[in-house]
């Protein structure tokens, strides 16, 4: 299926997928949608929403949907109950998807001009843009969103920054934080945020999103569940693996850590084919996928009784998304970092 793009490209940007911005269709996440719709009619809809779960499955995307409803009916007492859904031809969807909506502001990880590289964290100087951005005059007097994605990629400086806006908000403002993991974000964010926790996407609304996107679906029934239990309810997960070769990457990487004694020739196969050039997607999803490993391992030990795993665990997880960042801040040798994170992992596991 082939699109117009319309959003300009984020760090995250998949080739045929549609950002959320530009994202006409959300699936899923219908209790959400109907209580954000119900508390615009009651003129109650809170100055701060942070919206949390798994990444990929359309916290941004309903972020839109909310800040086109907010737009498109500027009066909340004659807002239909349902969140409108954006038409593609319009003007508003198309302004807002743009990032041309001068009542829309998408705070991201921003472009390094010196790398030409996506920047590791959302950083201050994006933050200030709220100032300015708050400082003018709404637009046709309506509701102004700032919508950060995702917030969990705050560094301090800018996550302090963004709390001194939401200790005071304007009038008619609603922020939208998007945020993956919400323990990584400053306590006194959290408490000043009304917070929403999206489910993962069942298979069935999994299909839906692979379809409307365009993205093959496994014909086999088994193959589905299986996609859908391993993507986790994740559409961008499930992208991922299916299109990028992560399946693969998963598989290879599960069989390294669970064999108890590293495979050094496997292991150098597989961090060189995550390593190459061009390969960030791979490289991503081979954190991505480590990290999953430690946090299930935590969460299973943690069932079991085992306290201690759980915490040794833990902390691993903390250590290996630590390294991650570093590995993406500074460039650092990405065979290096995945050789080491495949035996951090098999000491983990054995712990």
């Amino acid at each position: 299926m082939s699109f117009e793009r319309l959003a300009p490209e984020q760090h995250d940007t998949l080739d045929g997928v549609p950002e959320p911005a530009e994202n006409p269709h959300l699936v899923g996440h219908g209790d959400i949608a109907e209580t954000l719709a119900a508390a615009y009619r009651a003129g109650k809809l809170p100055h701060a929403l942070m919206l949390c779960g798994t990444a990929g499955i359309g916290k941004a995307t309903l972020a839109f949907h909310l800040a086109h409803h907010l737009l498109r009916y500027p009066d909340g007492r004659s807002a239909p109950e349902a969140l409108a859904v954006p038409d593609p031809t319009s003007s508003l969807h198309r302004q807002i998807a743009m990032g041309a909506h001068p009542s829309v502001l998408h705070l991201t990880r921003p472009m390094n001009d010196r790398t030409k590289t996506y920047k590791s964290v959302v950083t201050v100087d994006e933050i200030r843009k709220v100032g300015q951005f708050l400082s003018m005059t709404s637009h046709d007097g309506g509701y102004r969103v700032v919508i950060v994605d995702p917030a969990d990629d705050m560094n301090t400086n800018a996550a302090n920054a963004l709390l001194k806006n939401l200790e005071e908000p304007p009038a008619r403002t609603v922020f939208i934080l998007i945020v993956h993991a919400p323990g990584s974000l400053l306590p006194t964010i959290r408490s000043r945020c009304q917070v929403l926790r999206l489910a993962p996407l069942a298979e069935d609304e999994l299909t839906a999103v692979l379809d409307a996107v365009g993205q093959a679906v496994p014909d086999d029934a088994a193959q589905r569940a299986a996609l859908a239990e391993r993507a986790g309810g994740s559409a961008r997960a499930a992208i991922l693996l299916t299109q990028y070769g992560g399946l693969e990457i998963a598989g290879a990487l599960e069989k390294l850590v669970s064999a108890g004694r590293v495979d050094i020739a496997k292991a150098h196969r597989l961090a060189e084919t995550v390593a190459g050039r061009d390969q960030a997607i791979p490289f991503e999803t081979f954190n991505r996928h480590a990290l999953e490993l430690l946090s299930d391992a935590a969460s299973s030990a943690a069932l079991s009784g085992d306290l201690r795993r759980a915490k040794l665990l833990s902390d691993a997880w903390q250590e290996a998304r630590r390294v991650i960042s570093e590995t993406e801040t500074y460039n650092l040798d990405k065979k290096q970092h995945a050789l080491t994170m495949i035996d951090r992992l098999n000491s983990a596991m054995r712990m």
